[in-house]
């Protein structure tokens, strides 16, 4: 897996960098090295000997997707700017209550992953320490870090997406009964 990651990001590197730009190069290469993996340990390769090209297919798709995000996403922009105009940027106070509802979720979350998977999502993204000081203060490769951190997004996803069909089912039941008892 390591040789086959150090093969496949070299030349995948540079052609993501040239399609879609730096920004979060290394996330779109570990990506994309992934689903790779995840097609080959599913039988979707038939013939090895074209490996290369798979990949090459694979990649494509990737910027093809990337850039259908992008061009969303714009598009979206644009038509919430040339909607109306908010005269008071302060979030208000429904606002804030979710803000302060989806912190509450997230810190859950975290506390409910292994200290592993916390330490690396809080010490990346919240604290911004860079690859480089996470892998040399965890005593982690390149490769293990970003598996690590794939897979720490993934839980956390995954989590997050519990927590908040517990929530959404805690939720129904409570209307039922209120609606249920204002009715009697």
């Amino acid at each position: 897996m390591t040789e086959l990651y150090r093969l496949f990001s070299k030349g995948i590197r540079f052609y993501l960098c040239r399609q879609l730009g730096p920004q979060e190069l290394d996330d779109k290469v570990h990506d994309t090295f992934l689903i790779v993996v995840h097609a080959i340990r599913r039988g979707d390769l038939r013939e090895p000997e074209r490996l290369m090209g798979f990949v090459r297919t694979v990649v494509r798709r990737q910027v093809a997707a990337y850039i259908d995000d992008a061009v969303q996403t714009r598009r979206d922009q644009t038509d919430m700017e040339s909607g109306v105009v908010v005269a008071d940027a302060k979030r208000n106070p429904e606002e804030k209550a979710i803000g302060r509802q989806n912190e509450d979720l997230m810190i859950q979350v975290l506390r409910s992953m292994s200290s592993r998977d916390r330490d690396i999502l809080t010490r990346f993204y919240l604290h911004e320490q860079t690859q480089e000081q996470i892998c040399a203060d965890m005593n982690l490769s390149e490769t293990q870090f970003r598996l690590l951190k794939s897979r720490a997004k993934a839980r956390f996803g995954e989590l997050g997406k519990r927590k908040l069909q517990k929530k959404s089912i805690a939720t129904n039941f409570l209307r039922t009964m209120v609606s249920a008892t204002h009715s009697v």
